[in-house]
């Protein structure tokens, strides 16, 4: 055994005595002249690259490179890659692939420069003799026909690689227009360490006094900058948008994630240099505005308010593609919310001031420029239609630099009080909150889910427009002439007159104006339902609860009959709303408590603004109105009243205060419904029987059968449960010191 290990060993010594050691340089050098006498020695051939040595020529060349910088180390340049720079062998590879000779070279040069990119691990965009023909390799990119889609979106992805792990040869990727030159451009430490005088050599390169930098590869003066060298329509995001609109899901794929690595970027600079020299925002926004005007206007709104808020990246897997929904219109619509899911993104991940550039051209482009008129026209399908895309992208939109721009496009930026009259500050405004009270219950609906959507976007001014900024100085209740407000105190043994208890009523002050107001023949008599007067301050969570539970007249109520609807089951869901919005007001500055009213300030001009003016017409009209229509119109409802604003609670949830004359509250509007309500009860037979039968029909309990005054007996249904809603929404916004309250249920 020993004699023949002694064999072995010195049979591998003959052998490594006899091979010569290997030039590398010149193992490298023959390679080339290998692909180069290709061209020389074969004219007029038609044979694919493949089919040559070429491809093997360019791997066993970046394998030496590759081979020769783990040798060297990081510390200097090796002479292959020398070799390379001195004499421009990636422009003579980029010249080659744009002639396309021999047949598919244009794919080979791709994945060579792609390679070298990823697997030589000192910087090299830097460098001229590098970054000139990655210039010139990105404009043989997204060209119309092109059949090297995959390797393009591969090589645009390892450039947009290599500029995310050094920002600073981003001036040295990107195709500037001449005027924009002299904007403002990127600047890091590592342009202070290299000085501004042109030289753009890294401190793992030779230096200019290197033997092998005569030819200057690393070098360029300040008028070869790259903002001369080719126009600004067939640079870096051109390509990459072009590819993005791919029908091969890999290469939009490539596209997008290469688009996230620019934008990401965190320095400023770098997001200043995207945002003001490049056609970056205005690209983005230009492809959303194509894809919104490829929805179809036969579109459904069942379907347009169904549609999932999905992911950017999920039509590009497996799973996404088989969940796709199919309708009319479908395709198009997962393209058009994809791309601007992918905006919101964009606009998530990066640097504050090209996120706000990029959501300014959308606003421009497409809320402006094409949104505004769609939703203005006369057609009530086409204003249906378009709400209801609005609608959904109101959900997808999460940046926070899009959520302004969407509030200042959709409610403006008025901080005033509203006026009765004025109905051109803000068009868009006002035209979406009259579509809330329109004559096609469809459009309503749809236009009072942008709002409920719109509600839930952490967004301070919007409360602030719609509502607040009408309630700031408590126009609403009645003055004393001390300056404060008129709560009248009483306890169960003050003696009151029925003339004056009904004159005192807080509930009915605001249905008649103020000449009027002293007749108390006129006012509806529910002595029941007046109850013991506190301010706003001292009203308890227990007398606020018991008031919205005991609202609805007893022959109206249907919670006892059924099971699982009572009280009790509305306060979860109001304490989970409660943390959702409480969430927002971290960085809102609310008052905690409310603020002191000045006499100075005429109650008689009270408005309580055109949003909420809408909603309460709408509640006003809720024994009469379509059963879809009335959950919508309580449902924004509770969402304003659930916001722990104090003028808010006290506006929509606190039964005792005394309204100035002409002004209206929640409570007194329901007061008015309840007063119709038992009007129409009288002259229903069998009443009761009938609206528990309804509630068992809407429950899924009882089968369809033939009921007279179904909208009426609907519309009662739903206030119950809208006065249990809003209980719930009290107590869980005032908790009491009565542990029991939560079982408390008088319905």
């Amino acid at each position: 055994m020993d004699m023949l290990s002694k064999l072995t060993h010195l049979f591998q010594q003959a052998l490594e005595t006899r091979e010569p050691p290997v030039n590398l340089l010149d193992s490298f050098v023959d390679h080339w002249k290998g692909i180069t006498n290709y061209y020389i020695e074969t004219t007029g051939q038609t044979r694919p690259v493949k089919q040559t040595d070429i491809p093997w020529r360019l791997k066993q060349m970046l394998d030496i490179l590759v081979y020769e910088e783990a040798q060297q180390g990081q510390e200097e340049m090796g002479p292959c890659m020398e070799y390379l720079l001195q004499h421009k062998l990636l422009e003579t590879l980029c010249t080659l692939g744009k002639a396309q000779y021999p047949p598919g070279m244009n794919q080979q040069v791709l994945v060579f420069f792609s390679k070298i990119l990823v697997q030589i691990q000192k910087p090299m965009l830097h460098i001229l003799n590098v970054y000139r023909p990655v210039q010139k390799l990105v404009r043989l990119c997204g060209l119309p026909g092109s059949q090297t889609e995959k390797e393009e979106a591969q090589f645009m992805f390892v450039v947009c690689s290599r500029v995310k792990q050094d920002p600073y040869v981003l001036n040295y990727i990107l195709e500037i227009k001449k005027d924009n030159h002299s904007k403002r451009s990127i600047s890091t430490s590592e342009d202070t360490e290299k000085g501004r005088s042109g030289e753009t050599v890294s401190s793992n390169y030779p230096t200019a006094s290197d033997p092998a930098s005569t030819s200057s590869p690393q070098q360029h003066s300040p008028t070869d900058s790259p903002s001369t060298i080719f126009p600004a329509n067939a640079g870096l995001i051109h390509v990459l948008v072009h590819l993005s609109r791919s029908q091969k899901s890999r290469v939009a794929l490539k596209a997008f994630e290469s688009l996230l690595l620019l934008v990401s970027i965190p320095k400023e600079d770098t997001a200043v240099c995207l945002a003001e020299s490049t056609p970056l925002c205005q690209l983005l926004a230009e492809r959303l505005c194509e894809l919104f005007s490829q929805l179809p206007a036969t579109l459904e709104p069942a379907d347009i308010h169904s549609f999932p808020q999905t992911h950017w990246n999920v039509p590009f897997s497996q799973s996404g593609m088989q969940e796709s929904q199919s309708f009319p219109g479908s395709e198009h619509m997962e393209n058009f919310f994809a791309w601007l899911d992918f905006l919101d993104h964009l606009m998530r991940e990066a640097p504050k001031s090209l996120a706000v550039k990029l959501a300014k051209e959308i606003h421009h482009c497409w809320l402006v420029g094409v949104l505004q008129h769609e939703l203005l026209q006369m057609s009530e399908m086409g204003v249906l239609v378009n709400t209801a895309l609005l609608c959904c992208s109101v959900r997808h939109i999460q940046s926070p630099a899009m959520v302004e721009e969407l509030v200042s496009f959709l409610l403006g930026r008025q901080t005033q009080s509203e006026q009765r009259l004025d109905t051109e500050s803000h068009v868009l405004r006002y035209q979406l909150i009259e579509h809330c009270d329109h004559i096609s219950d469809e459009i309503s609906i749809t236009t009072l889910l942008l709002f409920e959507a719109l509600l839930q976007k952490p967004h301070r001014e919007i409360l602030f427009n719609l509502v607040l900024r009408n309630l700031e100085n408590r126009c609403y209740l009645t003055r004393t002439l001390g300056g404060g407000d008129d709560c009248r105190h009483f306890t169960d043994t003050d003696p009151v007159e029925e003339n004056e208890e009904l004159e005192e009523d807080p509930f009915f002050t605001d249905m008649y104006g103020e000449d009027e107001f002293n007749s108390s023949e006129q006012l509806l008599h529910r002595p029941q339902l007046i109850r013991e007067h506190r301010c706003s301050g001292q009203t308890q969570a227990l007398d606020i609860v018991n008031s919205f539970l005991c609202l609805v007249p007893q022959e109206a109520k249907t919670s006892q009959h059924v099971q699982g609807a009572r009280y009790e089951t509305y306060v979860h869901d109001a304490h989970e709303q409660f943390k959702e919005c409480t969430a927002f007001l971290l960085d809102w500055d609310w008052p905690e408590s409310l603020k002191p009213t000045e006499l100075s300030v005429s109650s008689s001009d009270f408005f309580e603004g055109h949003f909420l003016k809408v909603l309460f017409d709408r509640i006003g009209r809720i024994l009469e109105q379509p059963y879809e229509l009335n959950l919508q119109v309580t449902s924004v409802l509770s969402r304003l009243a659930v916001f722990p604003h104090p003028h808010l609670h006290e506006y929509l949830l606190d039964p005792y205060i005394i309204l100035a004359p002409g002004a209206r509250s929640l409570f007194s509007v329901l007061i008015r419904v309840i007063g119709e309500l038992m009007q129409r009860i009288e002259v229903i037979p069998n009443f009761t029987e009938k609206l528990v039968h309804v509630r068992r029909q809407l429950m899924g309990l009882d089968g369809e059968s033939g009921v007279d005054h179904m909208p009426l007996l609907k519309g009662v249904i739903i206030l119950e449960e809208f006065c249990k809603e809003l209980a719930a929404i009290a107590f869980v916004k005032l908790p009491a010191n009565n542990t029991n309250l939560q079982n408390t249920d008088t319905l």
